[in-house]
């Protein structure tokens, strides 16, 4: 008895579905005006409808899309380290910059796992030796270091995170002739470091900028890493200041693998 009770309102509902499609029809074709009327309706559900498709493809797509664009940035850091090196070697001597096996390689790649809750914290990237990741690249992005590769295998490498007790960083502090200490976590918060080892005489303001210096052999200098903030002064010799890290370590998600092609000449040469 229950089944056939809904037969009356399925039938009502056809029957009012009918007369209003009959409606939208006659009116289309009473005047120029009702015409523009139903045109201008059916476009509203139909841009409603196709936007609401578009929006699930993108939604879809986006995942590619932000590989694309890390594949992007490595490739732009590249030919951004190799300008810098063309000036820097300007300013030395006048002769042509012969770069070819000086500077960086830069390989994108997707953080596939990573921690952050203890004091040696770790990343897994899914770029291997086959991909041409090396061990002793550094890993980086656009708002910092992140971290360092110990090994690696055919499809995937594991890093150390800068969130990590063993790890520092050389880091210069405001413009190029600024001093240079090492810069490390703090151990407690995924946003703040300290850099170590300023010498008192140095002048500095909280807000400075904080950049890699150059001096390590895994990471280009002039790498943006932080904001100057709090100092104190450690056995009247030099100075702790607090750094807040640009790099947000709860959503590392595509990085770059940096690697300096003079590494293993430097190492060989026992310089």
């Amino acid at each position: 008895m229950r089944r056939r009770s809904w037969i009356p309102a399925l039938i009502n509902l056809a029957v009012f579905i009918a007369l209003e499609a009959a409606c939208v029809h006659f009116m289309s074709r009473n005047g120029e005006l009702q015409k523009a009327w139903v045109a201008k309706s059916a476009h509203a559900i139909s841009g409603t409808f196709w936007g609401g498709v578009q929006s699930v493809t993108e939604y879809f797509s986006l995942r590619g899309t932000n590989r694309a664009l890390a594949e992007e940035n490595a490739a732009l850091r590249a030919e951004l380290e190799h300008t810098r090196a063309m000036f820097r070697e300007a300013s030395i001597d006048t002769m042509k910059y012969h770069g070819a096996s000086r500077g960086y390689d830069y390989i994108s790649a997707e953080a596939v796992r990573l921690s952050r809750n203890r004091q040696h914290n770790y990343i897994i990237l899914n770029r291997g030796f086959e991909d041409g990741v090396k061990e002793k690249s550094g890993v980086i992005t656009s708002c910092g270091v992140v971290g360092i590769v110990e090994a690696v295998s055919a499809h995937h490498s594991f890093a150390f995170s800068f969130l990590n007790s063993d790890i520092s960083i050389s880091a210069r502090l405001g413009g190029e002739q600024g001093a240079v200490g090492p810069l490390v976590w703090d151990g407690r918060h995924s946003d703040r470091a300290v850099l170590k080892e300023i010498p008192l005489q140095y002048r500095f303001q909280p807000g400075d900028t904080v950049y890699t210096s150059g001096h390590s052999l895994m990471f280009p200098a002039d790498i943006p890493l932080g904001i100057a903030g709090e100092s104190r002064m450690v056995n009247g010799a030099t100075n702790e200041i607090q750094i807040s890290l640009f790099q947000d370590f709860r959503s590392i998600r595509y990085v770059s693998v940096v690697h300096n092609k003079s590494l293993q000449e430097i190492e060989e040469g026992g310089l």
